[in-house]
């Protein structure tokens, strides 16, 4: 069962799942697309710079850690990008949604018991 309790700016819905919730973010992220393809209409060749140079730092990120150099860069590029489309890329929650996101967050835990780590897939 799906509930939407944040109908704007950004619609937020709520599953329950077995180990969990799942957010549906897909107005936020349909928000990022048409950002994204509007900003290679206006300068495509920048923006594929900018794709293409995290992409060269995801794999080097991947190779070096968690903490090295190159996913810092990484990071910082991500966010500089989504501080350019989206505003930085938070989903605001305003006034009385919040409170409705909270209490939909509760019913959908409260249906079932939360499984063990064990049972929820963890090793």
């Amino acid at each position: 069962m799906s509930e939407t309790p944040v109908t704007g700016p950004f619609r937020i819905s709520i599953e329950a799942t077995p180990a969990g919730v799942a957010l549906d973010m897909t107005h936020y992220l349909h928000t990022l697309v048409l950002a994204l393809a509007e900003a290679a209409v206006e300068d495509g060749p920048s923006l594929l710079d900018d794709l293409v140079a995290i992409a060269d730092l995801e794999r080097s990120a991947r190779h070096q850690g968690l903490d090295s150099h190159a996913t810092h860069e990484r990071d910082e590029a991500v966010q500089n990008l989504l501080d350019e489309l989206v505003d930085g890329g938070s989903v605001p929650v305003y006034g009385e949604q919040v409170l409705r996101l909270v209490a939909a967050l509760r019913r959908a835990v409260a249906l079932r018991p939360i499984p063990s780590p064990r049972e929820a897939g963890a090793a």
